[in-house]
């Protein structure tokens, strides 16, 4: 027994020897094989980090590369691009922006007078004009046959130039025009073979802040209130319908005006045609307030004006109420209501004269009084209809005036409006009219009336 003991801790520590390497052979595998996965996902995470600092490399190049692309076309600060690299308006203000627009409009019509037709090349022809409809005399037989016609005229373009100065100063510079101006000449300016017809300036204006000064429309004129005709203007019996050289100032919803003043005149006994006159020394003089919120706008407008011919003169007043009053979404009601001494051009393209010349030639400011009123509806995103009526009278003195001249006109339109696409307007009007002179006699005109028109 004694003898044996010895051996048991040779032999343990023999195992010991044997089987500690054989542990240390395990631990170190291990730890290789963690330490092999650690490194491999060190080297995923760098080479994803090396991804994404290369992806924020790409896109801060791009940034700035589309950045000088923006800069080179003359993109605005809002990220909206411009037509060309180069400034359009080489002369204007830095930062001017400059706008286009218009409207292509083809108008057909067939049209049926009572007393014989409107003569070709008049304006009547290519919209409603009461002064222009036929009243034969009595015992003539007319010619009542109907009569179509076909134009482009009134397609129209306008350009704009808008600056603020570095001081916050507004700054507009606006010219419009269609194609009503008649041909240039009597071959190209005819309907038989080219129907050239030349560009004719309807608005040239600047406006600073609250000041304009050019050409547009009169001041006394509601162009907001205009109903939703195929029509050029449609009511235009009782409507104010002037476009003119002006210098206006606007303060919220007042606005006063300086306008080119302009006489007509209607002779003694019409022994001759109607005639103009540019004696005035005084301007026109308008003024006019207005009042908006969502159920739509009132407006009240007053107009001073002196007539002169020759050594003659004499001075007239005249208001018109107009405006727009929302019924719903779907509704609206649109109306004008005009009077006045002298308001002669300013209504119904000129209907009745400005003034009259009695016999020693002394001349009398005209009355007249007239008005529409007009109803819209919309039945769908695409279908909108409008009824409309509107008239004008002239308290003429026919021992002054004879009997020949006109006392009064009305009219009555209906149309429907289909639009397939946005600014797409497809449109026929059915319009009646009527002009009666002081004698009673009285001529009618009924017309189907047509337009495609696309907005741009």
């Amino acid at each position: 027994m004694t003898r044996r003991r010895p051996l048991r801790p040779l032999a343990a520590a023999m195992m010991i020897a044997l089987i500690a390497p054989g542990v240390a052979f395990g631990q170190t595998a291990k730890e290789r094989e963690l330490e092999a996965r650690i490194a491999q996902l060190e080297a995923q995470v760098q080479a994803l980090l090396q991804t994404q600092q290369q992806t924020q490399a790409t896109v801060a190049e791009t940034q700035t590369r589309l950045d000088e692309v923006r800069v080179a076309q003359g993109a605005a600060d809002d990220g909206k691009p411009r037509i060309q690299s180069t400034p359009i308006l080489t002369a204007a203000n830095p930062n001017t922006a400059f706008s286009y627009g218009g409207f292509i409009k083809f108008d057909a019509m067939v049209t049926d007078t009572s007393d014989g037709a409107i003569a070709d090349g008049s304006s009547g022809r290519l919209f409603y004009v009461p002064s222009t409809i036929p009243v034969v005399a009595n015992g003539a037989e007319p010619d009542d046959d109907p009569y179509a016609d076909f134009h482009a005229q009134f397609s129209r373009f306008w350009f704009s130039a808008d600056h603020v100065t570095e001081g916050g100063s507004k700054v507009k510079a606006y010219i419009e025009a269609d194609m009503f101006g008649g041909g240039s000449n009597a071959l190209v300016g005819n309907e038989t073979s080219t129907n050239t017809y030349a560009v004719s300036l309807r608005q040239a204006y600047v406006s600073w802040n609250n000041w304009l000064a050019g050409q547009t429309w009169s001041n006394f004129m509601d162009v907001a209130a205009l109903p939703d005709a195929v029509d050029f203007v449609g009511v235009t019996d009782g409507t104010i319908f002037v476009r003119q050289a002006q210098l206006r100032y606007t303060s919220g919803p007042f606005s006063v005006s300086i306008e080119n003043p302009q006489t007509t005149i209607t002779p003694y006994l019409s022994s001759a045609a109607r005639f103009n006159s540019g004696n005035n020394v005084l301007p026109d003089i308008t003024g006019r307030y207005v009042a908006k919120g969502d159920w739509g706008h009132f407006s009240v407008a007053g107009l001073l004006r002196q007539f002169k011919n020759g050594d003659e003169s004499a001075g007239g007043a005249s208001v018109s109420v107009s405006g727009k009053f929302n019924l719903g979404a779907s509704d609206d009601i649109r109306y004008m209501v005009n009077a006045g001494s002298g308001i002669g051009r300013y209504m119904a393209f000129g209907l009745g004269s400005d003034v009259v010349q009695d016999a020693s030639g002394d001349i009398d400011a005209l009355d007249g009084y007239g008005g529409f009123v007009a109803w819209r509806h919309v039945f769908g995103p695409a279908l909108r209809g409008n009824l409309m009526y509107s008239a004008a009278h002239f308290d003429n003195d026919p021992t002054i005036t004879g009997w020949g001249v006109t006392e009064r006109s009305q009219s009555f339109h209906a149309n429907l409006i289909y639009s397939p696409i946005p600014k797409l307007d497809i449109g026929a009007e059915i319009g009646w009219g009527q002009r009666s002179l002081e004698d009673d006699r009285k001529g009618d005109l009924t017309r189907i009336h047509t337009h495609v028109k696309y907005s741009f």
